[in-house]
């Protein structure tokens, strides 16, 4: 360990048994969403299921609330309710990641973790960091136990990538393929337009670019945090496009993130759909897990997003920003749909049991309403603080002035064109809403000034159940 390691993991070490004494006074802080010790969270990593447990890495900068120089946080979990935070594994003390540790993803193979990510450095001096002043390395480590990695390794530098893309190449997903393995980058064409591009390995050292692929119009600068997988004979791109023009139902924050469905190999931007339609939602991973299902995470936040909102954690208690909970996902009706993974029902106590064209009650705490509702319209309220309506086909979602901390209102169309179900999770400061059985998603955070408060529902006809939520153990 270099001296220089030891520093930065001795500083994160008090910076978090500090937060561990404040915790006690911390009143927004999440029961099952997991959140950064201290400091600054953003996109999942490394996701994977290893040896006997799941592993969640994450984009962590424990310094600094609101974002700074970035290490990997992790947590590990045998049934994704219990969590036991790991520690820091990757911190930015190498040539290659001074200026970051930034996003990557897992493989794992039966007796090694592999952990790719994009190291960062950018250059002093008058540069736009986006042509010029910036080296992105693709680096790998391993690890036998899932927890202690090994020397970091440069498996494609910066030097390498082709000639035609701007210095904004980064976030590596890599997987195997049959006897060879897979990594697909996120990256940004000179001329701003958003592409990804392949490579290929037969030992995880060795790589060589095998192709690049975009939409035959610009669809965005920048596609961030890639993914590519199949799912009932489906090929998935699953990208984060920066720059897109925001319109009523759709791509209505800063940034968004996606996927398209492949046709012939090719992304088509007419297919492109939103994994998510709330004010916070961005970086999605998947993985496949144990039991063979493909699982989603998502961070639940937004880049750029200060000017519009904030999270008043930051100001009040020193950390920023969470993760959604493990969703499934299934291919149903020509689209994607996402779900909380079946072990959240774990959570669940003291069920009661809603019937009734208009439902109120009280809540005190995290919940999930699981609901099916008919009719052509209908309303949700969580008291004073969010407002679901729904008519015709389409759905909206608003905050209180208060509750939002300048989140407003965000819309979605409805592709079957009928609402008939609803899950909501609520956790003290974030709200997962899954309609139609996550046909549309919406997650976003939010702040009620109390946790007592009413959950009302109106339609023509309400069948289901309401739950208290334990808290996940961390």
């Amino acid at each position: 360990m270099s001296s220089l390691t030891k520093v930065l993991a001795e500083e994160v070490r008090k910076i978090e048994e500090t937060a561990a004494v404040d915790r006690t006074v911390q009143k927004d802080r999440l029961t099952h969403h997991l959140m950064p010790p201290a400091g600054w969270l953003n996109d999942p990593n490394g996701l994977c299921w290893y040896k006997g447990r799941y592993h969640v890495f994450f984009q962590y900068s424990p310094f600094e609330a609101n974002g700074g120089l970035k290490f990997w946080g992790h947590y590990s979990s045998e049934d994704m309710i219990n969590w036991r935070y790991e520690g820091v594994p990757l911190l930015p003390d190498s040539i290659y990641d001074c200026h970051g540790v930034y996003s990557g993803s897992a493989v794992a193979e039966e007796d090694k973790l592999h952990l790719f990510y994009t190291g960062n450095i950018k250059l002093d001096g008058d540069y736009d960091y986006i042509n010029n002043g910036r080296q992105s390395s693709t680096l790998h480590v391993e690890s036998e136990d899932g927890i202690h990695f090994g020397d970091k390794e440069v498996a494609i530098s910066w030097e390498d990538y082709p000639e035609n893309y701007t210095c904004h190449i980064r976030d590596p997903k890599v997987w195997k393929d049959g006897e060879e393995y897979r990594m697909i980058l996120g990256g940004r064409q000179k001329g701003d337009k958003g592409a990804v591009l392949f490579y290929r390995s037969e030992d995880l050292k060795n790589w060589k670019f095998d192709r690049e692929l975009t939409t035959e119009t610009t669809f965005g600068y920048m596609w961030e945090c890639p993914d590519f997988f199949s799912l009932e004979g489906q090929e998935v791109l699953s990208v984060s496009p920066q720059g897109l023009i925001r319109e009523e139902f759709r791509f209505q924050n800063i940034y968004q993130s996606g996927y398209f469905i492949l046709k012939d190999g090719k992304p088509e931007e007419k297919t492109f759909q939103e994994w998510d339609y709330g004010f916070d939602f961005y970086a999605p991973q998947t993985f496949q897990d144990g039991k063979g299902r493909r699982i989603i995470i998502g961070w639940m936040g937004m880049p750029d997003a200060d000017e519009e909102y904030v999270n008043p954690t930051a100001e009040t208690e020193g950390w920023q920003h969470c993760l959604t909970v493990p969703r499934e996902i299934f291919y149903k009706n020509g689209m994607l749909y996402q779900y909380p993974a079946e072990e959240l029902n774990g959570l669940r106590m003291d069920g009661i049991s809603v019937s009734g064209s208009c439902v109120e009650l009280p809540v005190n705490g995290p919940f999930d309403l699981d609901i099916k509702v008919k009719g052509e319209q209908g309303k949700i309220s969580l008291g004073e603080n969010l407002f679901l309506d729904y008519q015709d086909g389409n759905i909206s979602l608003a905050l209180s002035e208060k509750a939002g901390a300048g989140r407003k209102v965000r819309k979605a169309h409805i592709p079957s064109g009928k609402v008939e179900a609803f899950r909501i999770l609520a956790d003290t400061t974030a709200v997962e809403i899954y309609v139609n059985g996550g046909e549309v998603v919406f997650s976003t955070r939010y702040y009620p000034e109390t946790q007592e408060q009413a959950v009302k529902v109106e339609a023509d006809e309400i069948r289901g159940e309401i739950y208290k939520l334990k808290k996940c153990e961390m």
